[in-house]
Formats: C-alpha cells, sequence, structure tokens
C-alpha cells in the first residue's frame, strides 16, 4: 500500500507562495502519472488542499478516481473551521494516520 502524506499546503520551505505552487504542480503531475496511491492524508495546513476554494482539488479528484481513498484530519479541519467546506474525501483521525502508516509498504512525503 502507498500512502501519501501531506502535512502542509506549501512544498519545502521558504516563500509561502511558491511553496503553494510547487505543491499545485506536484499533484498534477502525480495525478497524471502512473504512480499508484492508495491513500491520502492531510493533517495540518494540508487540509486547506481538500477544501473550498482550493486549487488542487481536480487532482485530488483524479487521484481519488484511480482509486485513491483520501482523508483530511477531522481535528485540523476543525482548527481551520474547514469541516462543512470539506469538498473531497473523508474526515480522517489521528488513530487511522498512524493505523495506515504502520501499514504502508511505502510513504510519499513531498514537504
Amino acid at each position: 500500500m502507498t500512502f501519501l502524506y501531506l502535512n502542509s499546503d506549501e512544498m519545502g520551505d521558504g516563500d509561502s507562495a511558491l511553496g503553494k505552487k510547487l505543491m499545485k504542480s506536484f499533484l498534477a503531475e502525480l495525478a497524471k502519472s502512473d504512480v499508484s496511491v492508495d491513500m491520502v492524508g492531510c493533517v495540518n495546513t494540508a487540509v486547506h488542499l481538500t477544501t473550498e476554494g482550493s486549487e488542487t482539488l481536480e487532482s485530488l479528484k483524479k487521484l481519488e478516481a484511480r482509486g485513491a481513498r483520501i482523508a483530511s484530519c477531522g481535528t485540523c479541519l476543525d482548527y481551520f473551521n474547514k469541516r462543512e467546506k470539506l469538498q473531497i474525501g473523508e474526515i480522517g483521525s489521528m488513530d487511522q494516520t498512524v493505523l495506515v502508516m504502520n501499514m504502508a509498504d511505502k510513504i510519499i512525503r513531498p514537504n
């Protein structure tokens, strides 16, 4: 099982606008690649990627259409007042994250 673990809506450290652009590009390239992803887990600011107004929803929808489950941290959604704005996937929990990380053969972490 391959787990894509996203803990930010940015890729890399440094300029925030550049980091967001890089994450958008990464997800778009991943979505059109042959790389198999079974689960996408979004924590901390990565929940902005799965909620209303996100520029990455199309890429995530493509991954979902190829069979990837997408989960956004419920605590994080609540912290950012975005639970009602979730646009894709399910609300996950930390125990789910721990379980998936333990079961995963491969963890992709682009940050």
